[in-house]
C-alpha cells in the first residue's frame, strides 16, 4: 500500500503542477505580442511621488476613469481574480491610470480595497487627458476610452513594453484586453494568460541562471 501511495504522489504532483501552469490555451507557448513599444509613463505622477515605469516589469494596466466609483465592481473583480493571487510576484505590478484631480477618489477606493486585501502594491498614476489618451492610443487596440478616460478592459504589458494578449481567441480573434466586468473572462482567460507570461519569464530566468553556472 505504501508503495502505491508513493508512486501516486510521484505521478500526481508533477501532473498537478503542469496543469496549473499550462491550463491556458497557450500551453507554455509565449503569450503573443500584439503591439510593441507602448508608451511609458512620461508626464505621469504617482500617488506616492515615486517614479513608475513599464520597463523591466510585467504590468497589469488599467484605465478606470474619473467615474471610478461606478467601476468599483470592476475593480473588485480584478482584485479577487488577478490581484490577490499574483500581486506578490516581484516582477509583476498593477498600475491604474487616472486624470489629475482624482486623487481623493483613489484614497476612498484604497480604503475599500484594503478591506479585501493588502493593496499596497496597487499603483495609481495621474496625468493630463492628452497624455492618458496618448498612452492608450499607443496600445494600438480596437478599443476606446470613454468620455471619463476610462475603459472596462485591462491589459498585460511585458518587461519590454509590449502589449501581450491573444491573436486566436475563439470569441473575438484578437484579444487585446480583458473585460473586468466579466468574472468569467478574468477567471478563464486572463488568469490563464497571466500564468503563461509568468511561466515564460520564470523559464527564461532558469535558462539564464544555468548559463551563468
Amino acid at each position: 500500500m505504501k508503495k502505491y501511495i508513493v508512486l501516486g504522489v510521484l505521478f500526481i504532483l508533477p501532473i498537478t503542477a503542469y496543469l496549473f501552469f499550462s491550463s491556458g490555451v497557450n500551453h507554455f507557448a509565449k503569450l503573443p505580442v500584439l503591439t510593441q513599444e507602448v508608451n511609458d509613463f512620461s508626464n505621469f505622477n504617482s500617488l506616492t511621488g515615486e517614479p513608475v515605469s513599464l520597463d523591466g516589469k510585467i504590468t497589469i494596466l488599467s484605465f478606470f476613469g474619473s467615474d471610478i466609483k461606478s467601476k468599483y465592481g470592476n475593480v473588485f473583480n480584478l482584485t479577487h481574480k488577478i490581484y490577490k493571487p499574483y500581486h506578490e510576484f516581484e516582477d509583476l505590478q498593477f498600475v491604474t491610470v487616472l486624470q489629475k484631480g482624482n486623487e481623493p477618489l483613489v484614497e476612498e477606493l484604497l480604503v475599500e480595497l484594503n478591506k479585501l486585501t493588502n493593496a499596497e502594491k496597487w499603483i495609481f498614476v495621474y496625468a493630463e487627458a492628452k497624455d492618458i489618451q496618448s498612452l492608450f492610443s499607443s496600445l494600438e487596440t480596437d478599443l476606446e476610452l470613454n468620455e471619463n478616460l476610462g475603459a472596462p478592459e485591462v491589459f498585460i504589458i511585458d518587461k519590454n513594453r509590449s502589449l501581450r494578449g491573444r491573436n486566436d481567441d475563439k470569441d473575438v480573434g484578437f484579444l487585446y484586453g480583458y473585460d473586468t466586468s466579466s468574472v468569467a473572462e478574468l477567471n478563464n482567460k486572463m488568469n490563464d494568460d497571466v500564468k503563461v507570461i509568468l511561466a515564460e519569464y520564470r523559464m527564461a530566468l532558469k535558462k539564464y541562471n544555468k548559463r551563468q553556472i
